[in-house]
């Protein structure tokens, strides 16, 4: 089992009145009871917080939806679903829900111009998929389900894009996050999003997300999100290169246990571990990589070490502490 681990990279941030999202894939894995999503886009615009909050949202050990084509935001009509979801309806009952109560003003409230992708577990624990892609969305428009996966995609350069995504999520052997990247790669190439072919890119933007089932929904096992990138910039592979990061962390790098608190901070934080160490040196770097401290050689009474924070902004950081034994990652939030 790996850490938590969330990067993510940051274009410039704005806000749009609504989004035209294009491909994507929500999946559930009946054996570990996890749910994952991913997708990307060639959105202008969308800056640093990219597709990955409007689009997609997922309830842990339940199941999860992808909302796409001409979307508010915020997304009422994700919002709506995940409403519906929490009151015990399945992926089928939830889009019939969405047809007949569209809440978004884009497109003057008509579902013809969205596209969903819904996967869920019932009370059994098996696994439930359904989709929708209304005629108005633009074309190449598909939505295509298996067992355990809903993909949709639209203003696709064609259909190779679904077919690839389907193709690798089902031939890859491997974790659900392992599938889900699979899937993505399918669409690596220019033009999925049509509207990055000129520039020779698959989208501007794409993200990653798995919940465990025991999972806090503010707190995934895994949050990858490349937010907005220029153009020329493929941001599925930037993607990838985070996930392999991801997969190169382990949880037992250390002979000994060492925490962070508190966390979220304020004012600072102290790095603990269970026995007297020597820290042979701690490093903060922000979200982008950049070191904002560095210290070595410390002796830590009790084995524990305090470090100011007060100075930093507010943010996701992580904290690189050596030790005789070996090196560890973690990470916490300044507020």
């Amino acid at each position: 089992m790996k850490k938590l681990y969330t990067l993510a990279l940051a274009g410039l941030l704005s806000f749009t009145t609504f989004s035209q999202d294009t491909f994507s894939i929500i999946a559930v894995d009946p054996a570990t009871g996890e749910i994952g999503s991913a997708g990307a886009s060639c959105v202008t615009g969308i800056g640093a917080q990219g597709i990955i909050d409007i689009i997609t949202d997922i309830i842990p050990g339940r199941g999860g939806v992808n909302s796409q084509a001409y979307v508010c935001i915020p997304n009422s009509n994700l919002n709506n679903a995940i409403d519906q979801m929490e009151m015990g309806a399945s992926p089928q009952e939830i889009i019939d829900f969405l047809l007949a109560n569209d809440s978004c003003a884009s497109q003057n409230f008509n579902p013809e111009f969205r596209q969903y992708g819904i996967a869920d577990f019932d009370t059994n624990g098996d696994p439930r998929v359904a989709g929708f892609t209304g005629s108005m969305a633009d074309d190449y428009k598909e939505d295509r389900q298996g067992a355990t996966f809903s993909i949709q995609g639209n203003i696709l350069l064609n259909q190779t894009v679904i077919d690839n995504m389907e193709d690798n999520f089902n031939n890859t052997n491997g974790t659900l996050a392992d599938k889900l990247m699979a899937a993505l790669q399918g669409a690596n190439f220019a033009g999925a999003d049509a509207r990055c072919l000129n520039a020779g890119t698959s989208s501007t933007t794409a993200y990653l997300l798995v919940y465990k089932e025991d999972d806090d929904p503010n707190d995934p096992y895994l949050r990858l999100n490349v937010g907005e990138q220029p153009s020329g910039t493929e941001p599925i592979d930037i993607l990838q290169n985070l996930y392999n990061q991801f997969l190169s962390v382990s949880e037992n790098d250390l002979a000994v246990s060492i925490t962070l608190f508190p966390n979220p901070a304020e004012d600072v934080i102290t790095i603990s571990a269970e026995s007297f160490v020597q820290f042979l040196y701690i490093e903060l770097f922000d979200i982008q990589g950049k070191r904002v401290y560095s210290q070595a050689n410390m002796q830590a009474p009790n084995g524990k070490q305090t470090i100011p924070v007060s100075a930093l902004q507010n943010g996701v950081y992580f904290v690189k502490i050596a030790t005789q034994h070996g090196e560890r990652v973690l990470r916490f939030v300044k507020r």
